[in-house]
């Protein structure tokens, strides 16, 4: 750290740009290997083809995608273009974001957080925007996002609140006087009985084993009653293989929270924030598919959206998420006019709005907590029993919606 601060703070930023760059070109590795159908394209891919062979400058940021247009004729006129942006955005968004957050940004103004806690959060969060970087593409392309992106980074995300809790968004205690990390609790102070009642531990390791369940590739249908709806479950991951993903994830993933149990201290916290941001992110989009599917007759949100914002949860905590959760449908709006004015695509992909609103709540954080959220949340547990009734008054509304319909214009509706 001391090596790295006694470097003149506009060569700090033009490192930054350059590894944003090399980060970009990996994130485009992944947006075309990782989605459900690969393209054979760009520099990290072999050539297709009847296509020339490939020079070393291909594997260069930005430039590389200039001289890969000589490829127009097998991938489409522009096809470089996005890829090539992508980069120069990562390098350019990498170098801002650090001048923003070191200088304070992430804090009303004037206070500004310990350099080392500033340092720790800015890797989070380029950890962060890179994962939803490559999710936002693909969902872009596809509407799918991939489990190869959502479980590692959500497993990321667990690892770095535990290992660095420092890493949480800082917001500005007013009743000390202190600048804290975000926790599960906050703004309130951390109680003793989360770190020494083995029932916490017991709700930590059922969280997370019920994410590992919902990650596992099952089939599960309701058919035939509940009793063969878990008996087919259960056989559908032993056919399939996907039965030991969840036995491994589930052994080390416990082995780990319990370690961190007995350690205690601010990486227990650190830890337990994380597990249930993850588990509020995730259960709140999961909850919306499932009443907003079952009312409407028709999926209403992709499962890749309730693993994705189970991973930003796991980033950033369970207070954001309720944020970014209402906010991304405004952006949405913005979003998707922006597409078709580009694309003429009128579909509509909801995991890039989940991020862009992630993006936004972490850029302003300081004055959203200290302007609106520090209030609101400090009514504690009243805040989910409040977005509960909503959730089932949702659900009653859309209902009546599609009574309503089916009245007027009958089963076409």
């Amino acid at each position: 750290m001391d090596l790295w601060l006694a470097l003149p703070f506009e060569l700090r930023l033009a490192i930054l740009f350059l590894m944003g760059l090399a980060v970009g070109g990996q994130v485009n590795r992944g947006i075309y290997r990782l989605a459900w159908s690969p393209r054979q394209l760009g520099p990290w891919s072999a050539p297709p083809e009847k296509a020339l062979p490939r020079h070393g400058s291909d594997r260069l940021p930005v430039v590389g995608w200039w001289g890969l247009r000589r490829e127009t004729k097998l991938h489409g006129p522009g096809f470089w273009i996005r890829p090539m942006l992508i980069e120069l955005a990562l390098g350019l968004g990498f170098a801002w974001l650090y001048h923003w957050e070191i200088n304070g940004g992430l804090l009303p103004a004037p206070l500004t957080p310990p350099m080392a806690d500033a340092h720790v959060q800015y890797f989070s969060h380029i950890v962060l925007l890179s994962l939803m970087t490559v999710a936002t593409f693909i969902d872009f392309d596809e509407k799918t996002i991939p489990d190869a992106i959502t479980v590692p980074g959500l497993l990321l995300g667990l690892l770095l609140a535990t290992v660095w809790p420092n890493s949480h968004l800082p917001i500005f205690n007013t009743d000390t006087g202190a600048i804290e990390n975000l926790q599960v609790v906050s703004p309130r102070s951390w109680p003793a009985y989360l770190s020494e009642e083995p029932r916490w531990l017991a709700v930590a390791v059922g969280l997370y084993l019920a994410w590992c369940l919902a990650v596992t590739p099952a089939v599960l249908t309701m058919r035939h009653g509940l009793v063969r709806a878990v008996r087919y479950w259960l056989a559908s991951m032993f056919k399939h293989g996907t039965i030991w993903r969840f036995v491994l994830l589930a052994a080390l993933g416990t082995g780990w929270i319990v370690t961190i149990w007995f350690v205690g201290g601010v990486h227990w916290r650190g830890l337990f924030s994380a597990i249930v941001g993850m588990a509020f992110g995730g259960g709140l989009v999961w909850s919306v598919r499932i009443i907003a599917g079952t009312a409407l007759r028709k999926e209403a949100m992709g499962f890749g959206d309730v693993t994705l914002m189970a991973m930003i949860g796991a980033f950033v905590g369970w207070q954001p998420s309720m944020y970014i959760f209402f906010l991304a449908p405004f952006l949405g709006i913005l979003i998707a006019l922006a597409q078709y004015l580009v694309t003429r695509r009128p579909d509509i992909a909801y995991g890039p709005y989940l991020c862009a609103a992630t993006v936004v709540a972490v850029l302003l954080w300081g004055r959203i907590w200290t302007n609106w959220l520090e209030d609101i949340f400090a009514l504690g547990w009243l805040i989910p029993t409040a977005l509960g009734v909503c959730l089932v008054l949702m659900g009653v509304m859309l209902g009546a919606l599609q009574l309503v319909k089916r009245l007027l214009f009958g089963d076409e509706a």
